[in-house]
């Protein structure tokens, strides 16, 4: 069955091209903020569309919403589209305490949105981080959940780990000055949430991680906003985090209850991914048997930019976009 799923979809690549794989360069403009109280705070959500409701996760943990309704807000057309910033991103209050930024706190968060805006199921689309609360929601909610896509993600601090090493790896080997000076201040007892080690572990290029085709840029908001909360990131990876997975990401493995997981999955890698890795990519073929798996070949970290016509033509198919 599962080989007759996947050849179905590669069918799908080669038809026709995505009516909604062309990117909306005003896409922004059409969403409008709204902010629910929860748990004490202030939480940005935008929602636009009707029809069958689908949330966004967006990665980091640290980013904002924005890179996803850039690629995927223009589905307000065929769909309910949620969009949303964690607590302490994007337009979402700070939290008054750090330890209240987790991998727990986010996966709740999302439910708590489904009972506020009054859906019985909904799906979820995650992105990098985004994929580790989603996949924390369908074990923990999974009478809630219709469909899970999962881009570019990690299964268990220990695939968040090979994320770190893999990069560093990189780091080491093209930037080797750059190396020099993070070795020499991790060795005065800096870690990587700490200033000047911050600043110059941050100045080495990142692109040909993230990246196979490096001209590749997207499309962002005009105004002025925060995409990135360091601190998030700090706490929910670790303070040492670009080197040593702490924070409650230690806690995350999901490989034993992935194949309990019912709702519709798809899982989609790309072949030049320097952060999510292929060699741990590929392992959700073994976790989570059920769910057909792609492997776009000519992507890295974000294939609905590199590879957008294939990307898009099986995203419809999965949500069975007309």
């Amino acid at each position: 069955m599962k080989r007759v799923i996947s050849s179905f979809y590669l069918i799908l690549f080669f038809i026709s091209l995505s009516s909604f794989s062309q990117v909306d360069p005003d896409i922004f403009s059409k969403f409008d903020s709204k902010f629910y109280v929860i748990d004490g705070y202030k939480i940005n959500v935008e929602v636009k569309g009707t029809g069958d409701p689908i949330f966004f996760l967006p990665g980091g943990p640290g980013n904002s919403h924005d890179y996803m309704q850039a690629n995927f807000g223009q589905y307000y057309k065929t769909n309910t589209v949620v969009f949303f910033d964690f607590l302490g991103r994007g337009k979402s209050d700070d939290a008054q305490n750090k330890e209240e930024y987790s991998v727990e706190n986010d996966t709740d968060l999302i439910e708590k949105l489904r009972i506020i805006l009054k859906f019985d199921k909904i799906s979820v689309v995650g992105h990098s981080y985004g994929t580790v609360p989603a996949q924390a929601y369908a074990i923990k909610y999974p009478e809630h959940l219709d469909k899970l896509l999962l881009i570019s993600g990690f299964h268990s601090a220990e695939m968040w780990q090979a994320n770190c090493d893999s990069y560093n790896h990189y780091a080491k080997i093209h930037f080797p000055e750059k190396w020099k000076q993070v070795d020499s201040l991790r060795a005065l007892g800096y870690v990587s949430s700490q200033e000047p080690l911050k600043s110059v572990y941050g100045s080495i290029p990142t692109k040909y991680v993230y990246y196979h085709n490096t001209s590749i840029t997207g499309n962002s908001p005009k105004e002025p906003y925060r995409n990135w909360a360091n601190d998030v990131y700090a706490t929910i990876i670790g303070r040492d985090g670009d080197f040593f997975v702490s924070g409650s990401m230690i806690n995350q493995d999901y490989r034993q209850q992935l194949k309990h997981v019912t709702a519709k999955t798809l899982i989609v890698a790309g072949r030049y991914d320097g952060v999510s890795t292929p060699e741990f990519n590929m392992q959700y073929k073994t976790f989570m048997p059920q769910a057909p798996f792609v492997m776009f070949e000519q992507s890295g970290h974000n294939p609905y930019l590199e590879e957008p016509e294939k990307f898009f033509a099986l995203f419809e198919s999965f949500f069975e976009i007309k």
